[in-house]
């Protein structure tokens, strides 16, 4: 009887449509990575109607996200706030934090480790040096992708259509004078990126920062991180832009190495050896 008791008690504190959201979140797995509505309502024994509400919400705060035909679910980046486990962040992390420590001391700056979600960049390493702005951003740090370096880099697999339906809207909003207008201006950008391993502005995102951010390939070629170096626009003149991007490229090849998703074709020594000519 007590447990009874106890069981009522607990039960009138338990929000209902928040069980059901988290009981949604928890029917995705690596097995089951896309799920239609229809069948979450089947599994949860959840009205349709309250199952689409609750996906409604869910994809609003990026939670969960549609594929390209509107039917299907699968988890989103938001995961990664909960704890950092969404794309293996974990793995990424801790294989991440020797290499940005060792080009810190490499190059004398502070090194952070990005990842995108949706339309922000996420700081999930760093490796910071003492300087003026060394704590402006910290593990958890979201900036807005499209008005960052680090975020041209990870918007770079998107094609214009999938960036136009990220940003649709007519003007995008100003950081400083460098940030794209438009959605057109922003996907220009990217792909003059592409020609280059690396992309290096001086007072991109703030007028006192500059930062140089490289790729980190996933399975099949795919961008799934970035690496990158900040460091004062006061130190640019005396900056061997050459050097800092061979160690900064040098460091982001030995990552995707060490998660074992070099891109297809591509001989990672042969690029160092490029770089070092």
């Amino acid at each position: 009887m007590s447990e009874v008791l106890k069981m009522g008690a607990a039960d009138k504190y338990i929000v209902p449509g928040l069980e059901r959201g988290l009981r949604i979140l928890g029917e995705f797995n690596r097995k089951d990575s896309v799920l239609s509505a229809p069948e979450l309502a089947r599994r949860l024994d959840i009205p349709r109607s309250t199952v689409f509400r609750l996906l409604s919400t869910l994809e609003s705060l990026g939670f969960v996200e549609r594929d390209s035909g509107g039917r299907d679910y699968s988890l989103g980046l938001a995961v990664l706030r909960l704890g950092f486990e969404c794309l293996a962040s974990k793995e990424l992390t801790e294989l991440g934090r020797p290499i940005l420590d060792r080009l810190r001391d490499k190059v004398g700056y502070s090194c952070n480790l990005v990842v995108r979600d949706g339309r922000s960049i996420v700081y999930v390493g760093r490796s910071a040096v003492p300087s003026p702005f060394a704590n402006m951003v910290y593990v958890g740090t979201r900036l807005p992708a499209h008005s960052t370096l680090f975020g041209r880099v990870l918007l770079r697999d998107l094609s214009y259509d999938q960036l136009h339906d990220l940003y649709p809207e007519e003007r995008l909003h100003q950081a400083t004078g460098k940030t794209p207008a438009t959605v057109a201006d922003l996907y220009k950008l990217i792909q003059s990126d592409k020609e280059h391993d690396y992309v290096f502005e001086p007072g991109y995102y703030e007028e006192s920062i500059a930062t140089l951010a490289v790729p980190v390939y996933g399975r099949g070629g795919a961008v799934i991180s970035a690496i990158g170096v900040t460091l004062p626009s006061a130190h640019i003149e005396k900056l061997d832009l050459k050097e800092l991007s061979a160690a900064a490229c040098g460091a982001a090849d030995e990552l995707s190495q060490l998660l074992d998703h070099i891109v297809p074709g591509i001989d990672i020594s042969a690029t160092q050896n490029e770089r070092k000519q």
